[in-house]
């Protein structure tokens, strides 16, 4: 019970994070675009960041799935082992891990778009 807490919590956290971000992008934009008057080498640097921001959005978001849904994946199957009548409620708690890759994917979306 103890390991599922803590899982949980890490989910929590990670979600946060994923939301914070999101956040960020959308609330400042302007953050990651070139200043007026800029030279246009310039420019190309920034989007260049934008791109490497997007795919490291989408990497981690990705590697924290994956490190969630195996600690999730293998309490559920211990569950499922000892109450057969619980699959449904652990499948929930997998489809929340995997959850984290697709707001990577968002995010990302989120970046590339106002790249431009």
């Amino acid at each position: 019970m103890k390991t599922l807490k803590v899982v949980l919590g890490a989910l929590l956290m990670l979600n946060l994070a994923v939301i914070l971000t999101a956040a960020a992008v959308v609330l400042f934009p302007d953050l990651a675009l070139a200043a007026e008057g800029a030279p246009a080498a310039a420019a190309g640097g920034d989007r260049g960041l934008m791109m490497i921001g997007a795919a490291l959005a989408v990497g981690l978001g990705c590697v924290g799935a994956g490190l969630a849904v195996a600690q999730v994946g293998a309490a559920a199957l211990g569950a499922i082992g000892e109450k057969p009548d619980m699959l449904g409620k652990t499948l929930i708690f997998v489809g929340l891990a995997e959850g984290i890759a697709i707001y990577g994917l968002i995010i990302s979306i989120m970046i590339y778009a106002s790249a431009g």
